[in-house]
């Protein structure tokens, strides 16, 4: 056994280039200038046979074809055997509908997580019978897939944008935005894909690690309204930008 973890995507919600945007980078990207980038996720495996997805972003189906170990070893026979979701943002749940050819698998994501998705009828698709809903509890390990082991614990972060009321909090913590820790032959990673603020309590959870995939959407805070491209800053969408000298850049310098 060894912690295997494959980069799905790594571009935010629209990814590389997004459908409508016509910045600098999409140009690029259309032309093959840099790489083209899906939207983010990732899998992971003990054994590298079975895998789990962590996320399901709406590029799953290209996402999965470029990924020989994801493919089919049978007719109707799949080495995906869990998804784990960290929040209820499109960009991250879409991807479940891919999914939903009667194939058997499990969902982990925490109660709140859960019954976002319960909310939406359009996710009955995945058929009860073959799709298990498993509720986990914050700070509960558990095992993910053969080998791997996962514990969820939450991060400062907002509701989906599709469920923002009056009022809203941008560093809420709580079920609605997660991070994940794996552990597997005693290599420990973390998973964080969306996180508006790296307190001190989550900095000594990660330190020490492996590897830390973290949140990464924009460079600076106030990109989107420089570049005439919106009207949000990073931290209004729940995002901690990189750069700056409250970036993540400089909260990790002190993280061993």
């Amino acid at each position: 056994m060894t912690l295997r973890v494959r980069i799905l995507g790594a571009a935010a919600g629209g990814g590389l280039p997004q459908w409508n945007c016509g910045c600098t980078n999409c140009t690029a990207a259309r032309r093959g200038t840099i790489a083209a980038a899906s939207q983010s996720g990732a899998c992971v495996s003990g054994d590298g046979a079975t895998w789990a997805l962590l996320n399901a972003s709406p590029d799953l189906r290209v996402q999965m074809a470029a990924t020989p170990e994801l493919h089919p070893t049978g007719p109707r026979a799949s080495p995906l055997s869990a998804v784990l979701i960290t929040n209820g943002d499109i960009d991250h749940v879409a991807g479940l509908l891919h999914l939903r050819e009667r194939q058997p698998f499990t969902v982990f994501a925490t109660a709140g997580i859960h019954a976002t998705l319960s909310a939406n009828p359009v996710f009955g698709v995945l058929d009860p019978a073959l799709v298990a809903r498993v509720e986990i509890t914050l700070g509960t390990a558990f095992p993910l897939c053969p080998g791997v082991e996962a514990t969820l614990f939450p991060v400062p972060g907002k509701v989906p944008l599709y469920l923002e009321g009056a009022e809203i909090v941008m560093d809420l913590e709580g079920e609605q935005t997660v991070g994940v820790t794996l552990t597997a032959a005693g290599a420990r990673a973390h998973y964080v894909p969306g996180c508006a603020r790296l307190t001190p309590a989550l900095a000594a959870r990660l330190a020490g690690a492996d590897l830390i995939l973290f949140d990464g959407t924009l460079y600076r805070d106030d990109e989107m309204i420089a570049l005439g491209l919106g009207t949000k800053t990073g931290r209004r969408m729940g995002h901690m930008p990189i750069a700056g000298a409250d970036g993540s850049l400089a909260a990790f310098a002190a993280i061993p």
